[in-house]
């Protein structure tokens, strides 16, 4: 063999094995590792991780000798790009004449550390049917619904421990009448409320506040969203809103959407808008508060806002509500 052939073999073998070292942090669930730290963690970047390979495989270009890994690589972040796309290129149909549209606003308040006023100013200005308060302890509910200036919004709070971060509280209009505040038999690590009845109709609201997949307690983070599941595959028409300390391109939360479920963001155009954490470039933020609805409803819009003393930007999103014949 001449020593041009074996170095043009040498390339190719070192260009995929180059490849496959970038692959597996980008796409960890096609060898397993997407519930392994610290895949787990990498995978909630990957449009970002799309784009510095990207960059990387056209620098690579330059050398001769990397040009094979430069295509690898090149082809890879391009077919991840293309499967990206549809996230921030999907588009809502108007809401069908007779339908109702139900707003629905999530903010992590950090324990308490936002701004309880700054999140009354956007519930007035915004008047969502329901909030969801990841974070949120009793007082900390209260304290906003006291900002609300005249506003009638209902509160209701389930903290499992006593960390604050354990508290999911929610806020509901009372325009929804008189609906029920419950849990259901399957409990979540961080707690969820389920909302039903009064003016809802046969539609079931459930705020929600996933585990985060730290890198001890990833079985933790992969149970709440089993608990996701459940919820996605149930028959009454549903909408979950919350910190779902998880993003598309976790295979454990795509999963549990299963056929049945789907991101109002990622259906209008909205799926690369970055919620956490804030005090980044957005460009550097990724989506783990979501508004999530099963197949009975249709997405309306989806927009995310800041918030003083909060590490996640708030989400107001609208959910269409069939005319039911």
């Amino acid at each position: 063999m001449d020593s041009e052939r074996a170095w043009l073999i040498r390339r190719i073998v070192l260009s995929v094995l180059f490849l496959l070292v970038v692959a597996v942090p980008l796409y960890p669930e096609l060898v397993g590792l997407d519930e392994v730290t610290p895949f787990a963690q990498l995978v909630a970047f990957r449009p970002q991780g799309l784009v510095v390979v990207l960059a990387l495989a056209l620098v690579m270009l330059v050398r001769r000798g990397w040009r094979i890994a430069a295509a690898l690589v090149g082809l890879l972040a391009l077919t991840g790009a293309a499967l990206t796309a549809p996230r921030e290129l999907s588009d809502a149909d108007p809401p069908p004449a007779g339908s109702r549209v139900l707003t629905i606003m999530v903010a992590n308040v950090l324990g308490g550390g936002a701004d309880a006023g700054e999140v009354a100013k956007m519930i007035r200005e915004q008047k969502p049917d329901l909030v969801s308060l990841p974070e949120a302890q009793a007082d900390v509910r209260e304290d906003i619904r006291a900002h609300l200036q005249g506003l009638d919004y209902h509160g209701y709070t389930q903290q499992p421990s006593a960390a604050p971060e354990s508290a999911t509280s929610v806020l509901v209009s009372s325009s929804l009448g008189a609906v029920r505040f419950a849990t259901d038999d399957e409990a979540t690590t961080f707690g969820h409320i389920v909302i039903t009845g009064g003016n809802l109709g046969e539609v079931r609201l459930i705020a929600y506040h996933g585990f985060p997949p730290l890198p001890a307690e990833v079985t933790t983070w992969k149970r709440d969203l089993g608990v996701l599941r459940q919820w996605c595959a149930q028959d009454p028409p549903t909408i979950v809103a919350g910190d779902f300390n998880s993003t598309t391109d976790h295979a454990d939360f795509r999963h549990a959407l299963g056929m049945n479920c789907r991101s109002v963001a990622s259906t209008v155009g909205a799926g690369l808008e970055g919620t956490w954490p804030s005090d980044r470039p957005a460009l550097a933020r990724t989506q783990i508060d979501h508004v999530l609805f099963t197949r009975q409803l249709e997405p309306g819009s989806f927009k995310t806002y800041g918030i003083e003393g909060s590490d996640h930007r708030a989400v107001v999103a609208t959910v269409v509500v069939p005319k039911t014949e």
